[in-house]
């Protein structure tokens, strides 16, 4: 079996505060060592000096066991609670995921 790595970029409203990104990312964390079958996960503002990010300004990469882990995570309560908390203060979302 192949992991998957779940990648979510991420450009938020104008006036999303610092705050609401840490406090997004925050409960992140905290539900990513609660499922069962992520194995990893970090996330961070862009700091790329290249300026290809197209506006986004924060991503996130999640590392599941396999692609079962990660199919169970996409329906899993506690993603659909973080998922409401920040929806309303996205403007942009790109999610990509890949085996490796």
């Amino acid at each position: 079996m192949s992991k998957v790595k779940h990648i979510a970029l991420i450009k938020f409203k104008e006036g999303t505060s610092e705050e609401q990104t840490e406090k997004f990312f925050a409960e992140i964390m905290d539900i990513s060592e609660s499922i069962p079958g992520i194995e990893d996960y970090v996330s961070g503002k862009n700091c790329s000096p290249e300026t290809l990010s197209n506006g986004f300004t924060h991503g996130l990469i999640m590392t599941f066991q396999d692609a079962a882990a990660r199919d169970a995570y996409l329906p899993h309560p506690d993603h659909e609670k973080v998922k409401a908390l920040i929806l309303p203060h996205v403007e942009s979302l790109v999610v990509f995921d890949f085996e490796v």
